[in-house]
Formats: C-alpha cells, structure tokens, sequence
C-alpha cells in the first residue's frame, strides 16, 4: 500500500512535527503490518523510555500511535495502541465507544527506531479468526506529545469538532483482501 499522511486536528498544533506518514499492509496469514513515519524534531517530543513489551492501559494520555479496524457490516470495531516505549493495548467495542472490552490477543510484534529528525514505528498484529474474512476498514490516527507539555493529534480524517479517533470519519483506510506480500 502507499504511504499515507496523517493530518494534525485543527485544534492542534503540531509542535514541531512536519508530518506523519504511514503504510498499511493486510495479510494472508492474518497479520496486519503498519509503520508509522514521523518526521520533526524528535528532541522536541516526548517519547517514552523502551521497556519490555507488555499490555498497559491509558497509553493515549502521551505520544502513542492508534490503529481502528472497523468493517461494513455492523458497528463492531478493534482499537490497538503503541506506544514508542513497545507498551501496547487493545480493545474491541460493539458500537461507538459502547461496550469497550480488553481484546484477547498476543502481544503484537514492535520495532521502533529514532534519530535527529524521524521517529518509526512498525506493529504487527494478527486479527481475530472471525475477523480475517471480513472486508474492513481502518483509522489510523497518533497522539503526539511534546516536552512544552502539548499534545496533538493526528488522523487520516477527521470528523468536525475535536479530536475523535473512534468516530466513522476516521475509518478512511479501505483494507484490501488479503495480499500474498
């Protein structure tokens, strides 16, 4: 797939992030890859430390990058979070912002990589079974937040008002049938 821009909120500032670009790739194996590009001054953001991967909550509250995988066929939808430190979440929901449960799943595979001016991030995940076959969509949005204390907020879409990852607007990344990549 090509790589795709993440557009800071309009209420946000971007805090010395020049852009946000991200590919996404769906698999035969079930596997969903996805790598975030950010592109600043990365002295400037506020990037926790590395720790051992492992499942935390709240990880939205700082800098974080965000999957949603929604489908067509009903409102049911998955969040995934990453955070640079390799915590993660991820939470399934049978409507909008309804009925929010931890997701049983493995822990997905993260590799990150800094330098002067760019932050990566590649997650893997592998979907449920009963989601494998399903045409679906996804948002892809990051929470960034700087040393000064700001936070802003990226998306592939937003809907009006503020922030809202979790809204339909955001689901604007169609996810091909499972490539043979």
């Amino acid at each position: 797939m090509t790589e795709v821009p993440l557009m800071c909120h309009a209420h946000s500032l971007a805090g010395g992030i020049e852009g946000i670009g991200v590919t996404i790739t769906r698999r035969t194996t079930g596997e969903v890859t996805v790598t975030y590009r950010v592109f600043g001054e990365t002295c400037a953001f506020e990037i926790p430390a590395r720790s051992a991967l492992h499942r935390i909550d709240g990880l939205w509250k700082n800098t974080c990058f965000e999957l949603f995988i929604g489908n067509f066929e009903d409102e049911n939808y998955l969040e995934y979070n990453f955070s640079p430190s390799r915590q993660w979440a991820a939470y399934q929901f049978a409507g909008y912002r309804s009925d929010m449960a931890a997701l049983e799943t493995n822990a997905p595979n993260i590799k990150v990589a800094q330098d002067a001016d760019s932050l990566t991030l590649i997650a893997t995940i592998a979907l449920p079974d009963t989601w494998q076959a399903r045409s679906l969509r996804a948002g892809i949005s990051a929470v960034m937040a700087t040393k000064s204390g700001d936070i802003s907020y990226w998306a592939v879409a937003h809907p009006p008002g503020k922030p809202d990852f979790h809204h339909k607007d955001c689901f604007a990344v169609q996810l091909e049938a499972r490539s043979a990549a």
